[in-house]
């Protein structure tokens, strides 16, 4: 993958080679539950619902056939993740499907200045939401004057959409063309724009949000009684007028009513009581295969609401998952789930992970409890647990011999790979352990042999983690408790809902946290793991991450991850690549100086599945969060054999 994403990727290049075809030009074909609406009246012609320059898209095998029900699942809390990963990346542009460049996705076009501070959008005439409404500029400067920089909805602009301390500014310059403004340079703004974070300006229908908007709706005190809800931003809320890819909310796949530009639209509810989240085609996607066959070729989305990891497994091996690579995928599955193919009708793929760690172990640097912080901030305390990790033994017994002991460093395609950086601290020595541990001061023992911190009480750290992913998390800490256990520290795993994880993170009421780390490709987006910078995954300090945002709030932090901000705020400040690169090395530097948290193990790659009938999923594609697969590898050019599925 290319890390850095130039400017001139903006051209015509990137135009012809995903290129539109006019309406005019092309004879278009429609599903069959589309045409027979079309033929009751109750629908317009196919060639009246789709923009005059659709966005052609190829698929990966062949054109596909219509129809069929895309069964898949949901398991425990905040899951509506699957869906956004799904079916919620219609961005203005999108990164291509094999994420080395951009391209355009809801614009037809797009352009910036050398200087980047401002880009200009060509929006696609005729394009429409799902309830046929059009989508034009309005919808944008809807986002922008009335969600975006409304301090009710927003209290908080992102950092993305901000430069030289002022948020953006958007400029309608007629129906079909916006133009975003900047003070100063916002280098990675095309590149955020491209990922997950850049769905809001294309998920506002101001026809259908005016009416429950502050400041156009008409008796507003009595909708909001009759909704039951407490204020007109909850009113707002509630009807959907909250990004469908702000993972912490679910208030946008709780509606069935709000128009959207995805590919399916929700006509059964995420968390409505049904066990069961239906998505349907929307007549006016627009998008279309070489052929002029508009896009998606399945017509329903199936998503069981299910509890637990072992049903879905289950569901697997019984070939009643369409295709899926999420929760059941673990390296202990593996052998059960690929054995079991032929009977279950279904093929594997690969899924290769951009992670900087498979494994990554936080320990809160800014911990509540001031012993604590101070036991957690010493770094011979950190080098000496780090030390104590048998992480072969972990790769052996949890993955099954794949992947390989590292630290949470960038890796070796990533033009900032660094192989100390990538292996520091990761030998297993239990004298070398117990050396750094007693050099940070901590030599007295109880009578079980686990060492006293400062107050004079055993060292004990819980360590809290979900059974997500198919990671092997609960594995891993049960082997390293025994592992730290052997050193003189008494650890405690914990496995907890993910939401429930996640407000304590953000909260800083964890002792420790394992989750995966990203930022092993695109160092850029995803800069996380490698100074404090996202109030969630920053799990290792995420008062200093509160502080990075509002220096009113949090903790200041000491002078090695305010230099990071400093250097990581100029990165965004300069469209100049090369200067981009070497300050992001030095932001890197400190990184592997710093020692902040600890990697496990590299990750060897996951996998998924699909039924036999089920084609143009690629043999093998990358997988990120910033690059939401698989949404762009494009599910709309999934397909289900005609007559296969039973």
């Amino acid at each position: 993958m290319k890390n850095l994403i130039t400017l001139s990727l903006f051209g015509l290049l990137l135009i012809l080679a995903f290129g539109t075809v006019g309406a005019q030009d092309m004879m278009y074909g429609e599903a069959p539950m589309l045409a027979a609406l079309v033929e009751a009246g109750e629908l317009p012609r196919v060639e009246e619902r789709l923009p005059a320059d659709p966005l052609v898209i190829t698929p990966y095998e062949r054109i596909g056939d219509y129809g069929g029900e895309w069964r898949s699942a949901m398991v425990g809390g905040l899951d509506h993740i699957w869906m956004i990963r799904l079916m919620a990346y219609e961005n203005l542009i999108r990164f291509t499907p094999d994420w080395t460049g951009l391209m355009p996705g809801v614009a037809k076009s797009f352009s910036g200045n050398d200087e980047a501070t401002e880009f200009t959008f060509e929006l696609r005439e005729g394009l429409r939401w799902s309830d046929g409404a059009p989508f034009t500029a309005d919808d944008i400067t809807f986002w922008y004057d009335d969600v975006l920089t409304n301090e009710d909805l927003t209290p908080t602009i992102a950092t993305w959409l901000i430069s030289g301390g002022e948020p953006l500014s958007v400029e309608k310059i007629d129906d079909f063309t916006v133009k975003f403004h900047f003070s100063t340079p916002n280098g990675l703004f095309l590149q955020n724009l491209a990922s997950i974070l850049g769905c809001g300006p294309t998920s506002y229908p101001r026809h259908y949000l005016e009416p429950y908007h502050i400041n156009y709706a008409e008796d507003i005190d009595a909708k909001i009684a009759e909704a039951g809800v407490s204020d007109w931003v909850e009113l707002f809320q509630s009807k959907g007028g909250v990004e469908p890819c702000f993972w912490t909310n679910t208030s946008f796949w709780q509606s069935d009513t709000v128009p959207t530009l995805h590919a399916w639209r929700l006509t059964t509810t995420y968390g409505g009581g049904t066990g069961r989240v239906v998505a349907e085609r929307n007549p006016y996607y627009f998008k279309t295969d070489p052929e002029g066959n508009q896009l998606p070729y399945i017509d329903t989305m199936i998503f069981d609401q299910l509890e637990d990891k072992e049903t879905l497994l289950l569901q697997v091996l019984n070939g009643d998952i369409d295709m899926m690579a999420r929760h059941f995928n673990s390296a202990a599955n593996r052998p059960i789930v690929y054995d079991n193919r032929e009977a279950g009708g279904y093929y594997a793929y690969g899924v290769v992970g951009e992670d900087a760690n498979m494994t990554a172990l936080a320990i809160n640097l800014t911990h509540l409890d001031p012993v604590k912080r101070e036991i957690f901030q010493n770094k011979d305390f950190r080098i000496g647990l780090s030390h104590a990790i048998n992480r072969q033994e972990i790769v052996d017994i949890v993955y099954l011999g794949r992947g390989e002991p590292r630290q949470i460093a960038p890796q070796a395609d990533s033009p900032f790979y660094d192989e100390e950086f990538a292996h520091q601290y990761t030998e297993y020595n239990v004298d070398l352990a117990n050396e750094h541990l007693d050099k940070a001061g901590y030599t007295d023992r109880d009578a079980e042999g686990f060492r006293f911190g400062p107050d004079g009480e055993r060292i004990s750290i819980i360590v809290e983690a979900g059974d997500l992913f198919g990671r092997g998390w609960p594995d891993v800490l049960e082997l390293i408790q025994g592992y730290w256990a052997a050193v003189g520290i008494h650890m405690e795993p914990r496995i907890i809902d993910r939401s429930l994880l996640v407000s304590r993170k953000i909260n800083s009421e964890h002792d420790a946290t394992i989750w995966g780390a990203s930022g092993g490709l695109d160092v850029y987006l995803t800069p996380i793991w490698y100074f404090p910078s996202d109030p969630v995954e920053s799990a290792y300090a995420p008062l200093w991450t509160k502080w990075y945002f509002d220096p009113e709030t949090g903790e200041e932090p000491p002078e090695a991850a305010k230099k990071q901000m400093e250097l990581f705020d100029q990165i965004k400040a300069t469209g100049d690549l090369d200067l981009q690169a070497e300050l992001m090395a030095e932001l890197l530097a400190i990184a592997k100086e710093e020692f902040y948290v600890m990697g496990i193990n590299s990750n060897p790659g996951g996998y998924g599945i699909a039924k036999n009938y089920f084609r143009n999923v690629p043999a093998t594609s990358t997988g990120s969060w910033k690059f939401p697969w698989p949404a762009p590898i494009n599910t709309t050019l999934f397909f289900i054999e005609e007559g296969a599925q039973q």
